[in-house]
């Protein structure tokens, strides 16, 4: 069996491709530059993981599109990444406008063209409510795309086991997994320490303190 990973460097989509794996899956790592701030490290990381998964495939795309769009503060400078705010009512200002509906599409066609039963993404809708391209009713239309706009004989699952799970309930199984975290990365600032109090450092390490374990990684704050 082979599956196509959408493989970020983040610590959901590696905890998703050691899932993969473990389901019995040969990986075939997909890996989107889309002008984000923190690029450089997410390249490295999503590189190094494939390597630890023995990936069959790793294939990197670059979507410079999105940074020409802007309007995300992950695609453009000018916008200051938010820090985490508990009492946010407006949808993150790092969100990517239709960003997974992009990503989902070039997955598909990668996995047609090499023959994958299954697409892997990670897409959780509980610690980032608001995303609507995270959302269960957004993967279950885009199921419906991946049937109807590829051939007859084509079949492939759009599996997204995390999208009621916490990033607690991710960390705890990728610890079951034996995942590397240290060579993942989640801050949305930063490509060296970590800055410790945007939006994704923040439920990374919420995470980690509610396990009871060390975050591998290093801080600013």
């Amino acid at each position: 069996m082979k599956a196509v990973c959408l493989l970020s460097g983040g610590m959901d989509s590696t905890t998703l491709a050691y899932l993969a794996r473990d389901k019995g899956y040969d990986i075939a790592a997909l890996h989107i530059n889309y002008g984000q701030r923190t690029e450089r490290k997410e390249l490295a990381c999503a590189k190094k993981i494939a390597d630890l998964l023995s990936a069959k495939d790793f294939i990197e795309i670059n979507l410079d599109y999105f940074s020409k769009f802007g309007s995300s503060a992950l695609t453009d400078k000018d916008i200051p990444v938010e820090n985490f705010d508990p009492a946010r009512a407006h949808l993150p200002n790092t969100y990517v406008p239709f960003r997974n509906a992009n990503l989902l599409s070039i997955a598909t066609s990668f996995a047609e063209a090499r023959g994958a039963e299954a697409i892997f993404i990670g897409v959780q809708s509980l610690d980032y409510s608001g995303y609507p391209d995270c959302r269960p009713q957004f993967i279950e239309a885009f199921q419906k795309v991946i049937d109807l706009g590829t051939k007859d004989t084509t079949k492939i699952t759009l599996f997204t086991p995390f999208i009621h799970m916490t990033k607690t309930d991710i960390l705890r199984e990728g610890i079951r997994l034996g995942v590397p975290y240290e060579y993942t990365w989640s801050c949305y600032r930063n490509q060296d320490k970590a800055c410790g109090i945007c939006g994704s450092c923040h439920f990374r390490s919420e995470a980690f303190a509610e396990v009871g374990i060390r975050d591998p990684i290093e801080y600013e704050a």
